[in-house]
């Protein structure tokens, strides 16, 4: 038998569309790019090998040489919609004619370019003002920008309370329905007014327009009063607001007939330490962090940082970095330009910060790290790097007499990530969230592109490579995305 022969891969990150031996280009007047969203991956790969078989140039990557994009399942509107995104890029760019599928398809069939016609053009009708236009909202939560201030707060909030429940419930299918929902409505331009608006827009299923009908119509949902209402869901969101105590815990001591945090504390026999600390600081914990109170923790932090590793950075990551003023606790990110000087760092700065007294509890994570190319396919969602799970003793400045008695201090929730500079690009995108904006990030990676993507790397299975980048844009760029700045992803 004949070895098989490795098929060429469209989207290699050189910028070959077919790999080396292709073609001399019959037309080098003409170069195409293939538009992906509408098309997929794999018809795009077989599209490009039978245009380039044909003599014509296909380009991988869209740039200023392009002057034939071809889209299918497109319409005018969402052709308008792309140029302007393109246009928006690059405003010196020229713009290239937008084409449908059946200009290529009859081309392909003539052996040659054919002249094109108005039927064969996208792109003809201008954008409508008003109402949001589905064509104009991606699929993927990681291809729109979401502000952190938004249009739809009471809808979005409501959804969110129905996938919250249903996170109770242990229903990842409804959870994730209404979520991405919610994300949906977080990124329209404008606010929804009337059902109408919702018509074709991605994630929105019967049951969520129906509680977004019902809202438009009345001002409330009844289903979702009911749920804010009801026993399960208020003890379910208690217990698992205390530090160390998950979905499924908090769900078996809702089954045994346990309600409060009273309750809980009369059986210390059940707590695990993490949790006894959790509940000795609830009320702290459970009061937002304000921006000022993390920027402080960032600078004791870098403080101790510095005696111990001179050089080593400390990034202030998660909501924070989405350009969030409250959080419920701080993630901090630690790393130093030589890789390798931050191996065994994380133990002396905690000892530091003991030695302070700024730290009430932590819970050492030895690092997991691995090869690149392992690191990189590992689908779970809990990364491998070394960390440090915390509730700091944050110094308080004096309160006036009118606010009542002085507190000294407040406790905490702060997280501490050892990240080598290699992976610190793909770590910071990760850490920085939001959930549902990396879980879109990472489900688009897997099932438009081919590529396994979390927080320690970007990985090809076919090509068995792990891409080097420098920075978050670079990762974007790989992936064939507009790159999002942290404010626009809060999805």
């Amino acid at each position: 038998m004949l070895p098989k022969r490795r098929r060429s891969r469209v989207g290699h990150p050189d910028g070959a569309a077919a790999g080396s031996a292709q073609p001399p280009a019959r037309f080098p007047d003409v170069a195409v790019y293939l538009a992906e969203p509408r098309m997929g991956r794999s018809r795009r790969a077989f599209l490009t090998r039978l245009a380039l078989s044909k003599g014509f140039r296909v380009l991988d990557t869209y740039s200023s040489a392009v002057t034939h994009v071809v889209m299918e399942k497109t319409s005018a509107e969402e052709a308008v919609c792309w140029q302007g995104r393109v246009a928006a890029a690059d405003p010196c760019r020229p713009c290239p004619v937008l084409l449908d599928i059946s200009w290529f398809t009859e081309s392909m069939a003539a052996g040659q370019p054919v002249p094109v016609e108005r039927r064969h053009q996208l792109g003809m009708a201008e954008p409508r003002s008003g109402s949001p236009s589905p064509a104009r909202v991606p699929i993927y939560a990681c291809q729109r920008p979401t502000p952190l201030m938004h249009h739809n707060t009471i809808l979005s909030e409501a959804l969110e309370t129905l996938a919250e429940a249903a996170g109770f419930e242990g229903s990842e299918g409804r959870l994730l329905s209404f979520r991405r929902a919610a994300s949906v409505l977080r990124a329209l331009p404008g606010p929804v007014m009337a059902l109408s608006q919702l018509q074709g827009l991605p994630h929105f299923g019967e049951h969520s327009r129906r509680v977004v009908q019902e809202l438009l119509q009345h001002g409330t949902c009844e289903e979702v009063e009911r749920v804010r209402h009801s026993e399960r869901y208020r003890t379910m969101q208690l217990f698992t607001q205390v530090f160390g105590i998950g979905v499924k815990t908090a769900n078996r001591w809702y089954q045994e007939g346990l309600r409060t945090l009273d309750e809980l504390q009369e059986q210390p026999q059940r707590l695990t330490q993490q949790q006894k600390a959790g509940l000795q600081h609830f009320q702290d914990l459970s009061t937002p962090v304000g921006r000022p109170d993390a920027e402080a923790l960032q600078r004791l932090v870098e403080e101790a940082v510095g005696q111990a590793l001179p050089g080593a950075t400390v990034t202030l990551a998660g909501g924070f970095r989405r350009g969030k003023l409250q959080g419920h606790d701080v993630d901090l990110l630690i790393s130093h330009p030589e890789e390798g000087q931050e191996a065994g760092l994380l133990p002396r700065v905690v000892l530091h910060l003991q030695n302070q007294g700024l730290v009430l509890y932590h819970q050492h994570q030895s690092s997991r790290l691995g090869s690149p190319a392992h690191l990189a396919r590992q689908s779970c969602t809990m990364d491998a790097f070394e960390r440090s799970f915390c509730i700091f003793r944050l110094p308080q400045p004096p309160r006036a007499a009118a606010e009542g008695p002085p507190k000294p201090w407040r406790a905490v929730r702060v997280d501490l990530v050892v990240v080598p500079w290699s992976q610190f690009p793909f770590a910071l995108l990760g850490w920085t969230g939001s959930q549902l904006f990396e879980r879109e990030l990472r489900r688009f990676s897997r099932k438009e592109k081919g590529l396994c993507l979390n927080s320690h790397g970007l990985f090809d299975p076919e090509q068995k490579m792990v891409f080097h980048v420098a920075s978050e844009e670079d990762i974007f760029k790989h992936l064939g995305l507009e790159y999002l700045p942290p404010e626009q992803r809060n999805a």
